[in-house]
């Protein structure tokens, strides 16, 4: 049983926000287990030269991937203490897990704990130890097989940690932090966790993406078509759609040639090339907002300094002075 490093921790977006949402509604702080699977993805920094010396790293790596979780509601719900596990309770949660299947494994565990560090406790590293026990790995993760798998690979060795802000605060907002647990020195190491349909490296998905249906035009009627009785509002439509016009030239204008049909541009594999200057585009408007906000800081003065005028001249004319 390899005890191989983690490259990093990803998680779905839905697990995430479940996890969060079950641990936030919660009256208490939680626990509970986390299933995925672990993948060895492609490498990409391939290189010609059979030297091995010029290869970024000779070591595997791998890329753990939690796509489901259980949680009780409630702490210490399948250890005791000491740290030492329950494995008739883990059997019971996994087999109450609908979502479970043969091509899920246990990664490991997380805990919710309000207003702390998000450090792991000695009795978390009690629990993550007691999951790296060669025995309890042959028979955690054999849950619901028929024949006991002995050549099993990876330990439930993924924990993490959510907790809210030590301090209140208008937002409400929650922290996590992922480790791994390695065997070979008894301690938990800080992994990068990703969620994996959230940000930019996500946009690849949608590369073929084209919309099957479109904003009819609007049809042009003739002035000599219309009734009498529609004749107002006919007018007032074409002032509306030519005041509409107007404005949309003037966003045009402002966003210097970035208009609405060149969206269509930022998705795809040429998102990288317009993305340059799409963020060149923003920064131009943020000095502007920066400059628009000094006009009206300098205005509010003026305004402050003409109303403290109208008071003296109030107080002097009802004789206050």
């Amino acid at each position: 049983m390899d005890d191989l490093p983690f490259q990093k921790i990803t998680i779905t977006g839905a697990t995430l926000a479940s996890i969060i949402q079950r641990f936030s509604s919660s009256s208490s702080d939680v626990d509970g287990l986390l299933f995925g699977h672990v993948s060895q993805p492609t490498p990409s920094n391939l290189l010609d030269d059979d030297d091995d010396s010029l290869s970024s790293s000779n070591s595997p790596s791998l890329v753990a991937t939690i796509t489901n979780y259980y949680c009780s509601g409630t702490i210490s719900t399948f250890y005791d203490s000491l740290g030492r596990l329950n494995e008739s309770a883990i059997r019971r949660f996994t087999g109450s897990n609908s979502n479970s299947n043969s091509q899920q494994q246990l990664l490991g565990w997380f805990v919710g704990r309000r207003r702390t560090r998000l450090r792991p406790s000695m009795r978390e590293l009690a629990v993550s130890s007691s999951f790296s026990n060669p025995k309890a790995l042959i028979s955690l993760n054999n849950i619901g097989d028929s024949k006991p798998n002995m050549n099993l690979k990876f330990a439930p060795c993924v924990f993490v940690i959510f907790t809210t802000p030590l301090t209140d605060q208008l937002i409400h907002t929650h922290e996590h932090r992922a480790y791994q647990y390695r065997r070979s020195s008894l301690r938990f190491e800080p992994r990068s966790m990703d969620v994996v349909n959230i940000g930019p490296a996500f946009r690849v998905h949608y590369g073929a993406f084209a919309p099957n249906a479109q904003f009819p035009l609007l049809p042009r009627v003739a002035a000599g078509d219309m009734e009498v009785g529609e004749d107002s509002k006919s007018r007032d439509c074409l002032s509306s759609l030519r005041r509409v016009s107007k404005e949309q030239r003037g966003l045009d204008m402002c966003a210097e040639g970035f208009d609405v049909g060149k969206l269509k541009q930022l998705m795809g594999l040429e998102a990288a090339r317009y993305t340059m200057g799409l963020e060149e585009l923003y920064t131009k408007m943020l000095v502007k907002l920066e400059g628009l906000a000094s006009l009206v800081e300098k205005s509010s003065a003026k305004v402050l300094e003409q109303e403290q005028r109208n008071i003296k001249l109030r107080n002097k004319v009802a004789g206050l002075e």
